[in-house]
């Protein structure tokens, strides 16, 4: 990055003064800034934070415990009710799809009326489903439940992102997020490892019986302790948006370092000006609905606006949508070859290789807060200036590594080689879905953070869609080309998906500029309407 870049006259979204090297010491300088209001997610205290996020993760571990375990119990299953493969994986397709409509359907409602009314509804639906599902006795129970269970699960990528960006500020983003993907792999992962033990000890239905139960408490938690995230600053008693001019101050950081603290305090006085703020109770702080008259339809459109508008958006939703395909693709068919010579896996062998692509999961954690560093330091040597194409760096050596671990497990699969082989490069593909993921949706939300809610909803769509196309031609394409060109083929398109970061490392700034008055105006449109 060049220095000079800090004189440009046009305002890249995303790109702010992150530390003040004027001082002796460098300064880490805070964005969002928070405001003076207690109230403010921003000046929670830290078990606060600490509480709410912690119940966001225990509800997407249980989401996609609920959404990934079910392939376990195929092969019991095909006994006991006569399932065919191919019924099995339109369910699934069924889910996905389900996930993507209901991502649609549901976060306009998140901005409208807040986090918390939207969790609780979440809940309930997964819930259902989950009764359902133990219940299953024909096709059609099959897909309906499939189908609830992917409405109950369809907001769980996207508003959590958006209760990251309430919290959190810029150089904790990629560390949350990689809390967030970690939780969505123990959901993932380690979820098929224990429902193959019940499958294989208590039967298929205690699979989702075990649901039920978490799932409640899970209800119970949020209906409890989850405390509504949604932020709009009051004067009086009334809304008070932010300023135009103190917003976009906030967001270029483009001031020279010695003003920062001056035009920061300016902010802060502003903030606080003739307010007296007052700490809400308990009972206000769980209110069931946050209600804005922010106007519904604007929600259900922006977000194939900002999907097709915005490069670092478009990213997002392909490298995340190919990765979570290819994880569909890979549990699929180990559910169904597994079970088959040379292999001959019951219900706890197929479970238990989804500890590999966790044990992957796990390191991929700790690159989260190594990115989150190495921001900072980056930012250092740009005269304390951040710009959010830093963070993709570190997805250079994913482009190798991912598909490595695919090529690996198809080819092994394939040949039949021992599955020790197979888990490696599970495990492989699990450490790569982990940081790819951490690192593109942290990319998104330090661009454009005042839009991530719409902008989410597009790339989970994206990402969902995908995942129906590939689960619905799954069979015919293994027909058509074999096993071992699938993944041959699913590996060549991951390599040229993640080689994305290196046309945004060299224009993604001037792509971002040339977004900037759009941006600004969808952001302005958000932050002016008053609370009810």
């Amino acid at each position: 990055m060049e220095h000079a870049e800090r004189d440009e006259a046009f305002w890249a979204p995303g790109t702010i003064v992150l530390e003040n090297t004027n001082q002796s010491t460098n300064r880490l300088i805070l964005h969002p800034f928070p405001s003076e209001d207690p109230n403010d997610p921003l000046n929670w205290s830290t078990f606060r934070k600490a509480l709410n996020f912690g119940l966001v993760c225990f509800f997407v571990l249980w989401t996609f415990v609920q959404l990934d375990i079910g392939s376990t119990a195929w092969g019991p299953i095909q006994e006991e009710l006569g399932f065919s493969i191919d019924l099995l994986n339109s369910a699934s397709a069924t889910n996905y799809a389900a996930l993507a409509v209901g991502c649609m359907l549901f976060i306009p409602f998140v901005h409208k009326y807040g986090r918390r009314p939207v969790y609780l509804f979440s809940s309930a639906l997964q819930f259902a489903a989950s009764v359902w599902s133990a219940e299953t006795r024909t096709s059609g129970d099959l897909i309906g439940s499939n189908f609830i269970s992917g409405l109950g699960g369809a907001i769980s990528e996207t508003i959590v992102q958006i209760t990251i960006a309430d919290m959190f500020f810029v150089h904790q983003h990629a560390t949350l997020n990689a809390c967030f993907v970690f939780f969505q792999s123990i959901g993932a992962f380690l979820g098929p490892v224990a429902s193959g033990y019940v499958v294989d000890s208590q039967g298929w239905k205690w699979m989702w019986w075990w649901c039920v139960i978490f799932l409640g408490a899970n209800l119970l938690f949020v209906t409890l302790f989850f405390e509504e995230s949604k932020y709009v600053p009051v004067e009086n008693g009334k809304s008070m948006p932010l300023a135009v001019e103190d917003r976009e101050n906030q967001d270029r950081g483009l001031k020279a370092s010695a003003d920062i603290k001056g035009g920061n305090e300016a902010v802060r006085s502003r903030s606080a000006g003739d307010v007296e703020f007052k700490q809400s109770s308990y009972r206000q702080r769980l209110a069931l609905i946050t209600k804005t008259d922010e106007p519904l339809l604007r929600h259900f459109y922006q977000p194939i606006i900002v999907l097709f508008r915005f490069p670092a958006v478009g990213y997002t939703a392909l490298t995340w949508g190919c990765t979570l395909s290819w994880f569909s693709i890979m549990t699929s068919v180990q559910a169904t070859y597994l079970i088959e010579p040379p292999y001959n896996f019951d219900a706890v062998g197929v479970g238990l290789m989804n500890l590999p692509p966790f044990i992957g999961a796990f390191l991929g954690f700790f690159c989260g807060y190594l990115n989150d560093k190495s921001i900072i330091y980056m930012s250092n040597r740009n005269v304390g200036i951040y710009e959010p194409e830093m963070r993709l760096w570190m997805a250079l050596p994913l482009a190798i590594i991912t598909p490595a671990g695919m090529l690996m497990f198809g080819i092994g699969l394939a040949d039949g080689v021992p599955w020790i082989v197979l888990a490696v490069g599970f495990g492989i593909f699990g450490f790569g879905l982990t940081v790819t993921g951490e690192i593109a949706l942290s990319y998104l939300t330090d661009c454009y953070q005042d839009i991530v809610g719409d902008a989410l909803v597009g790339v989970v769509f994206v990402r969902n869609i995908f995942s129906v196309i590939v689960l619905f031609a799954l069979t015919p394409w293994i027909e058509a080309t074999g096993i071992l060109n699938l993944h041959i083929q699913i590996s060549a398109i991951c390599f040229a998906v993640l080689l994305l970061p290196l046309p945004l490392i060299v224009w993604g700034k001037k792509m971002r500029i040339s977004t900037a008055e759009i941006y600004r105006k969808m952001t302005l449109r958000q932050s002016m309407h008053r609370m009810i």
